[in-house]
């Protein structure tokens, strides 16, 4: 699917994650999720002695019956009602971990890359199995020109939570690979992809949808451009020149250093300066979508 500008692109297939995805997020919850409650009026604190009882659980995707096999990071509190800190008793990595408690209450946490879901637990001596639901989908990102793909290596991606009327309201993650799943709880997300290291920028409201990928192509208008000090033109440029790349209005977008760096703009009109040998050389340029060129300045007094 195609995306210029802001929309939403949900694809109809089910989310298939990689394994070892990890949650960045200190209390081990997605964005859009709260902190889960680690206390609760009338629940025991866990026992350090006592019958011990295994605890069997699973978690499933949204409302649906379809198991979570992989990427999944569990772990048990105990669920203390004094107030205190809760500390870990029991933590795994499986999709169907067993543990072994003794009587009292706990809290159960499961996270699915930036997704997950609590419930509380009351041991009393007794096997128990519980089911956790995540709601979760993803997000699989790319870019183009026209009808042009950009090579993955040179976009970034960045994924917030928009906040009140901040789109980039909250950081999800930065750094986003293109074709990289990221798996995330459902809701809107706001998307920028930047594509090398200026200018060329575009952004996107993107929904994720519990139990589907949303594979979104982000469309920009940008063209890279090879900067060179020229002596005549078709010559061959001088070494060692240092570029800056200017807005009309004089604000500094790129500099770079060298016989022919080249610079990702995005489409409009920039001024060029190039300083060589204690001269320095100017001229206007202009980058239209996707026409990659050669931009040179002459070196003449």
């Amino acid at each position: 699917m195609w995306l210029a500008g802001a929309a939403s692109l949900p694809a109809a297939c089910l989310l298939v994650a990689p394994a070892g995805a990890q949650n960045p997020f200190g209390n081990g919850l997605g964005p859009n999720l709260p902190a889960p409650s680690i206390t609760g009026p009338g629940l025991p604190g866990p026992s350090l002695s006592g019958e011990e009882a295994a605890l069997a659980v699973s978690a499933v995707l949204g409302a649906g019956e379809r198991r979570l096999a992989s990427g999944l990071a569990w772990r048990v509190y105990e669920d203390r009602s004094d107030g205190g800190r809760p500390a870990i008793v029991a933590r795994s990595n499986e999709a169907e971990p067993s543990f072994r408690l003794p009587a009292g209450a706990y809290v159960v946490t499961v996270t699915y890359g930036y997704a997950s879901a609590s419930k509380k637990v009351v041991m009393s001596g007794q096997p128990q199995s519980e089911r956790l639901k995540v709601n979760a989908g993803a997000l699989k990102l790319s870019g183009a020109i026209g009808d042009t793909r950009i090579a993955p290596g040179q976009l970034s991606f960045s994924v917030f939570v928009p906040i009140g009327t901040n789109s980039e309201g909250r950081l999800v993650r930065s750094g986003v690979k293109a074709g990289e799943l990221l798996r995330l709880p459902e809701g809107t997300y706001h998307v920028v992809s930047t594509y090398g290291e200026s200018n060329a920028i575009q952004r996107a409201d993107l929904k994720v949808e519990n139990g589907r990928v949303t594979d979104a192509t982000l469309n920009h208008r940008a063209a890279t451009v090879t900067l060179k000090l020229v002596a005549s033109a078709g010559a061959e440029a001088f070494a060692g020149t240092a570029f800056s790349v200017l807005t009309p209005g004089g604000d500094t977008i790129r500099e770079a250093i060298g016989a022919f760096p080249q610079v990702t703009l995005a489409e409009g009109d920039y001024v060029l300066i190039a300083r060589h040998d204690g001269q320095v050389y100017t001229r206007e340029f202009k980058v239209e979508s996707g026409l990659d060129r050669d931009v040179e300045v002459l070196a003449k007094s």
